[in-house]
């Protein structure tokens, strides 16, 4: 059984968010945290795993992505705020 999930990344000072989604969220995760890949995460050094989502189907993985970066800011704080109120790492010990 596969397993997907929707992810949202914060830079250093809270001031970035990056939402993902990937079939293994250890390795997308290191990924980020050593600048592995190119892209908008390296560029603005987005790290810190503060919220995920788990799903069995990856295109109920891709549109939950979607509609999540729809979302205002203020509204994906709220969000990550019902999980992760201090924005804490999640993947800080793996």
């Amino acid at each position: 059984m596969n397993q997907y999930y929707v992810y949202i990344l914060r830079n250093k000072t809270k001031s970035v968010l990056y939402i993902g989604v990937t079939d293994n969220l250890q390795r997308r995760i290191y990924e980020h945290k050593n600048e592995v890949l190119e892209g908008f995460t390296k560029k603005y050094h987005v790290h810190y795993l503060i919220y995920f989502e788990t799903y069995q189907n990856i295109s109920d993985a891709i549109a939950r992505e979607k509609q999540l970066k729809g979302w205002s800011r203020i509204k994906k704080e709220q969000l990550i705020a019902s999980m992760n109120p201090l924005w804490n790492d999640l993947s800080e010990e793996w």
